[in-house]
């Protein structure tokens, strides 16, 4: 299959600099390997979406020279299909659900804490709700060597997690009715063909579930390649949480040519005086830097 990439931006405000390295690194893997590059708006988390948010995001995405080849695919208009996925995970006995609340899973961390025991979700409803109410829905992670989920990441190099030990069975439909990060991603993911995943490293711990989640549905896992994350003065993964500023629209050039040193990419000769020089030299290396030989 060739290659299809995407970025995938949650509209809780405008870009700021650290997304802009993932869309970025996003953006050039894509052009390097003459593939495919999507926009996906993850609004799923409908009380953290911003009105307006996503549009915006857009806008700066096209100011900044990004173009996505395939029109945006927006979460909050997929409900149904992660329905249709829950629903057909159900007859295989893999996901079940789970009455426990937010205190009895942390009180219940604190104890195995206390232990030193794993700190995963100890499977409590794995065997019924004992007179609960069904609050989410959960996907049973294997024991033993099972459990242990490996891939080579492509910036980061091999890296496994053992899934009953450090997450436990998790959640797909959260109590709040909202559609966990989990499902949504791979769902989306698999009904667009994407062969290549570029992101923040923030996110390679959710990788293994992902995986998982995957094999279990019967579709193909991407190659994953995480970026390192852009921090402020106090070590704090760069945010809208912790007061990151929104990207200046009027200098494209400056915030992309920081965007590539962050990527530890050399440009090489002057800084380029436009946008079209400026992802020349910038696919160029990047191609050089990931060893990337582009694909027809």
């Amino acid at each position: 299959m060739s290659y299809r990439g995407r970025f995938a931006p949650s509209p809780t405000g405008p870009l700021h600099f650290g997304s802009l390295v993932s869309a970025l690194a996003s953006w050039l893997d894509a052009r390097a390997h003459g593939g495919a590059w999507l926009v996906r708006i993850e609004d799923i988390d409908g009380p953290r979406t911003v009105p307006g948010a996503a549009a915006d995001i857009l806008a700066t995405l096209e100011r900044f020279g990004m173009r996505a080849d395939e029109e945006p695919v927006w979460q909050s208009q997929r409900m149904a299909r992660y329905q249709q996925a829950l629903d057909q995970l159900k007859p295989t006995g893999l996901v079940y659900p789970c009455g426990c609340t937010r205190k009895e899973i942390a009180d219940s961390l604190l104890h195995a804490h206390a232990r030193n025991t794993t700190l995963a979700y100890p499977g409590t409803c794995r065997t019924g709700l004992h007179g609960k109410p069904a609050r989410a829905w959960r996907l049973r992670v294997p024991d033993g060597e099972a459990a242990v989920i490996g891939f080579d990441d492509r910036w980061q190099g091999p890296q496994t997690q053992n899934l009953a030990t450090e997450v436990g069975d998790f959640v797909l439909r959260r109590a709040d009715d909202q559609w966990a990060y989990q499902l949504a991603v791979v769902v989306d993911d698999a009904d667009a063909d994407i062969t290549h995943i570029v992101r923040g490293v923030d996110l390679m711990d959710s990788t293994a579930r992902q995986i998982y989640l995957q094999r279990c549905m019967g579709v193909a896992t991407p190659e994953y390649l995480h970026v390192p994350v852009v921090t402020n003065e106090r070590g704090e993964k760069l945010s809208k949480q912790n007061g990151a500023i929104a990207l200046d629209s009027d200098h494209p050039l400056e915030a992309l040519c920081a965007a590539a040193r962050h990527l530890e990419l050399e440009l090489g000769g002057e800084s380029p005086a436009t946008l079209e020089q400026f992802y020349r030299a910038a696919t160029s290396a990047w191609a050089k830097r990931m060893n990337v030989r582009a694909s027809a």
